[in-house]
């Protein structure tokens, strides 16, 4: 089975909302990069997202924080790719701490979203890899 991940850090800039509250669409972003980089794995290109089939955002997510994305292909067929994503919060700012730079490894990482979704390569453009 053929797996991906990406790990970065939220900024202000991409806080969206009071608090510093990050935009849903910010995971779905990091899912695009994960099934652009199992695309390349599995067929030699970059392919195309064609849909998302289930997207749930399970636990917020903000500036500052650290997230993990992952993903893998679970079903090939002759130019689509079936794949699952999850995204975690793996690291945060530490809260309560004398000073704002101040962060924390989580323990346990936290759930923040997951996804289900679609994706091809055209026959023409696969090739062993």
């Amino acid at each position: 089975m053929i797996t991906a991940k990406i790990r970065l850090r939220m900024s202000n800039a991409d806080a969206h909302y009071a608090g510093n509250l990050v935009d849903g669409a910010k995971m779905l972003e990091l899912f695009g990069d994960v099934a652009t980089e199992l695309l390349i794995r599995n067929d030699g290109d970059e392919g195309l997202f064609v849909s998302y089939d289930n997207v749930e955002f399970t636990a917020p997510v903000y500036a500052g924080d650290y997230i993990e994305a992952r993903g893998k292909i679970v079903k090939v067929g002759n130019s689509s790719r079936k794949m699952e994503f999850e995204a975690y919060k793996v690291i945060a700012p530490a809260e309560d701490a004398e000073f704002e730079s101040a962060a924390q490894v989580l323990d346990e990482p936290v759930l923040v979203c997951r996804a289900e979704g679609t994706c091809v390569v055209p026959k023409e453009r696969q090739r062993e890899v």
